[in-house]
């Protein structure tokens, strides 16, 4: 079988990323300085044959991206050995756990390998960034159990899943997003990525996480498929419901993928109707990376929070009533901007004067219902999952008929000149999971001291 170009060039960088496993492979039978040294300069030296090997070489043919032929110089390869050395410094010299260093790396270059294999069939973008996923989940636990064996630590199996799997995610996310050249770019954010997480030093449960990855792949693939979401939205959708069921639970991660499922289907429901009033969602209703992660990054901060543990010194139940009540302040806005949306006749909240359908700050009483209803679907399932009683209950409601509220006096007071609609959704969810946090702390159902 002949092996094409791309392939070639995607399993040579491939190789060059296993030189990643050098610094634990020494650590512990040299001294540390020379563990540094033995970790950084083979990905310097390569750094520097790069840029001096000759264009009509071998090597270039070999290794040259399309870009390097317009500038005469194996600018890719260099740029990806310099970031990996970078990297091998930070591990060996400033923290950096080696784990995180070596899985990020593993990621990247199998991932990449995998997608350009893939990509010889002509297959589709969404089943190619797919296949890097995959390919680097594998990737990158397998350089974390080459980690454990290397340095002498008994590998945690679940935790080496977590870390591949999410650091695969992120790292398709970004590749969806950016350019070939800029590998570099993301090899180093996975890198910072894990240490982060790695810094949490939660437990993985096993079944968790496979129960997590089974059910965001799941519901991604048909997120994707019924067009409630770019291939980005389902990326970050996945990430975010996988952060969610490890690092919070079972509760934390139903809230926030009903807020995904049921928001999706409302972008979708009667969505020629919307279209023709001017009022739809874009992208046929897909909602992009940027909208997911608007409305739902306090979310993510409020996961981390509860996962960080005393550490911060507050209690872990302030973070799920702020995390409750952020997703609820998102499902509450989706569902009466676009339920609300359908009826006429609706009125600014600042000055209660009819406007046009669409308006930025415009309610209708359907719509301020429907918003309703929804954040008592997000109280309803932390009730069951947290054996809330009903003035716990009570205040997640209050709290995304509050965020709902702020978004609508945002929109009509500073939506177009000073904040754009993302800002405005990332305000309201922060209002809501603030609401949420008092609340609980007012109605005694959280102790602060």
């Amino acid at each position: 079988m002949v092996v094409n170009g791309n392939v070639r060039r995607a399993a040579a960088f491939a190789a060059v990323g296993v030189l990643s496993l050098l610094g634990p492979g020494l650590t512990g039978r040299v001294p540390a300085s020379a563990v540094a040294l033995g970790a950084t300069l083979p990905f310097v030296l390569i750094a520097g044959l790069a840029l001096y090997a000759r264009e009509d070489g071998t090597l270039f043919a070999l290794l040259a991206r399309p870009g390097d032929y317009d500038e005469g110089k194996l600018y890719g390869l260099a740029g990806f050995s310099l970031g990996a050395a970078g990297l091998a410094l930070l591990s060996t010299e400033f923290g950096l756990p080696a784990t995180a260093f070596v899985v990020s790396v593993l990621v990247l270059v199998a991932g990449n390998l995998s997608q350009t294999v893939i990509r010889r069939g002509g297959v589709e973008p969404f089943l190619g960034i797919a296949v890097f996923a995959v390919g680097g989940a594998a990737g990158g636990i397998g350089g974390g159990v080459a980690v454990a064996s290397l340095t002498g630590i008994q590998a945690n199996t679940p935790e080496l899943v977590f870390l591949g799997a999410a650091a695969a995610v992120f790292a398709a996310l970004l590749r969806s997003m950016l350019f070939e050249r800029d590998d570099a770019l993301i090899m180093i954010a996975a890198a910072l990525f894990l240490w982060g997480l790695v810094g949490l030093e939660v437990a993985v449960e096993p079944v968790r996480i496979a129960v997590g990855l089974t059910v965001t792949v799941l519901l991604g693939y048909v997120a994707y498929v019924l067009k409630t979401a770019s291939t980005e939205g389902m990326l970050t959708g996945v990430l975010l419901g996988l952060l969610a069921i490890v690092l919070g639970g079972y509760g934390w991660f139903a809230m926030l993928i009903t807020f995904f499922g049921l928001g999706g289907l409302a972008s979708k429901f009667r969505y020629s109707t919307k279209a023709d009033r001017g009022i739809a969602q874009e992208n046929a209703g897909a909602r992009g990376s940027g909208n997911v992660l608007a409305n739902s990054t306090v979310a993510l901060v409020a996961v981390l929070g509860f996962a960080a543990g005393d550490s911060l010194g507050l209690p872990a139940d302030l973070f799920l009533f702020a995390f409750a009540g952020s997703v609820a302040t998102a499902m509450a806005d989706t569902f009466s901007s676009e339920i609300g949306g359908l009826f006429d006749t609706p009125r600014l909240l600042t000055s209660l004067q009819r406007v046009e359908p669409g308006t930025d700050g415009a309610i209708t009483w359907q719509g301020e219902l429907a918003g309703l209803v929804a954040a008592g679907i997000i109280a309803g399932i932390a009730a069951v999952f947290f054996d809330l009683g009903p003035a716990a209950t009570a205040t997640i409601v209050t709290a995304g008929t509050l965020g709902m509220t702020i978004d609508s006096v945002l929109g009509a007071t500073l939506e177009g000149e000073s904040l754009d609609n993302q800002s405005v959704n990332l305000l309201a969810t922060l209002g809501g999971a603030v609401s949420g946090g008092l609340l609980a702390v007012a109605v005694g159902a959280v102790t602060l001291f």
